[in-house]
């Protein structure tokens, strides 16, 4: 009887720890993309606020905002970030930008995305409104 016992808890300890799993995967399948569509939109608020500032040098600071921002929202917010980031350097590189350009945009990209400050690329001067 006490191997039956033994038997049926360790049972029960797999069938809990294999929903807990479910959940938690099903949970983070459900974020996704919701933070991708939110990644998405920090990213577009980056570049309408660069635009806006339309601030010497301020390129690199607004690439590394969008991607934190971005990132911060979590999986989702992160890949969204970097499909936006790698298809904007395609373009650029394909309509005559400069590697090295992109390359630069591309570490302040990563920055940002990895958890870097954005302000350390800030250029001195830009309005604390961005």
């Amino acid at each position: 009887m006490n191997n039956f016992k033994t038997s049926v808890t360790m049972k029960m300890l797999l069938a809990g720890i294999v929903l807990i799993l479910i959940v938690e995967t099903s949970a983070q399948w459900y974020n996704f993309p919701h933070e991708a569509f939110q990644g998405a939109r920090d990213m577009w608020r980056a570049y309408s606020d660069m635009r806006e500032a339309n601030w010497k040098d301020s390129d690199k600071y607004f690439h590394a905002r969008g991607n934190s921002d971005a990132a911060s929202r979590g999986e989702g917010g992160r890949w969204a970030a970097e499909v936006i980031s790698n298809a904007r350097e395609w373009v650029q590189e394909r309509t005559g930008h400069g590697a090295e350009d992109s390359a630069a945009d591309q570490k302040a990209n990563e920055h940002g995305r990895s958890g870097g400050d954005p302000n350390d690329y800030r250029p001195p001067g830009l309005p604390g409104k961005y």
